[in-house]
């Protein structure tokens, strides 16, 4: 039996080893896209009214509630109730909220367009992952609009709209196949309005202001309005999603798990490097294979 391990070709072993892992893509996820805005289910900046018509339900918020002008500008609660949260105001984690929103909304705003929706309705359509721009004056949404996951529980929609939305009433925003990090992200130029009894779905960054109408649901998202005030009308918005198609985090603006063509930790490299020196010409693991050499 031959050995054909000749001094070039242990070289060549040694070297591979390290390649394999240079070439090989680590999966990292990065800090939340929202930062400490994460705990916000609703922030408006110059206040939240919340008003109540029988014989709707009132107004149910899961998450925080914040504003930037004072407590005060915080009207309808009750008889509107906060769970799992609490009344934020200037001076307190609202401040830091607000421009972690604000920074989120830039870094939304700056990724590259993958197609291009304007002068269309977004309503009556099915929509896969991607980043998706809208020039229209106001973006309308009528009807029911898919978003599709596809299987990948990270996937992430990212809808930059420079100017306004418009939703109509009994409209639906529908995710599926999702999974625990799917994020979906509405970055409004104006203002955002939800049509009575709608069913929408994500985190509207709106520079403006932000209107849900009498029944509006907002399942797996948050609410701001960064320069304006946010009116709810018997709403129910809850910054988790409820769907069992998706896990405690549905749309939480968790940053994407993002694909790194390097190693990602030193322990892959050092992994790399021990593989390298057991393989050198005078390593223990090469003379263990000459002296087998021998004896055959």
């Amino acid at each position: 039996m031959q050995f054909p391990f000749t001094r070039p070709a242990a070289k060549l072993a040694g070297i591979l080893p390290i390649a394999a892992l240079l070439l090989c893509p680590y999966v990292a996820s990065g800090a939340p896209i929202l930062g400490s805005a994460q705990t916000f289910a609703v922030f408006g900046y110059a206040g939240v009214t919340n008003a109540h018509v029988a014989p709707n339900a009132n107004t149910l918020i899961s998450g925080d509630l914040g504003v930037s002008i004072s407590l005060a500008a915080i009207t309808g609660f009750p008889p509107g109730t906060l769970t799992d949260g609490a009344m934020l105001g200037p001076g307190s984690s609202a401040d830091q909220a607000l421009a972690d929103a604000n920074s989120a909304a830039g870094y939304l705003l700056g990724l590259s367009m993958t197609s291009d929706l304007s002068l269309s309705d977004l309503g009556n359509r099915t929509l896969t992952a991607g980043v998706y721009h809208m020039s229209d004056p106001t973006a309308l949404l009528t009807g029911k609009l898919v978003l599709d996951a596809e299987g990948d529980p990270n996937a992430h929609f990212v809808f930059q709209l420079d100017h306004a939305l418009t939703t109509a009433a009994a409209s639906e925003v529908q995710v599926i196949h999702g999974g625990p990090g799917t994020q979906v992200y509405w970055v409004l130029g104006s203002s955002a309005t939800l049509g009575a009894g709608s069913a929408f779905a994500g985190n509207i960054l709106a520079y403006a202001s932000v209107s849900l109408g009498a029944n509006a649901h907002l399942m797996g998202g948050r609410v701001f309005a960064r320069s304006g005030a946010v009116t709810l009308i018997d709403n129910f918005i809850a910054s988790d999603s409820a769907s069992q198609d998706f896990g405690s985090y549905g749309f939480s603006g968790r940053a994407p798990l993002a694909e790194i063509p390097e190693p990602g930790t030193a322990s892959l490299l050092l992994f790399g490097l021990t593989a390298s020196a057991l393989l050198r010409p005078r390593s223990g693991l090469m003379n263990l294979l000459r002296r087998l050499k021998s004896r055959v």
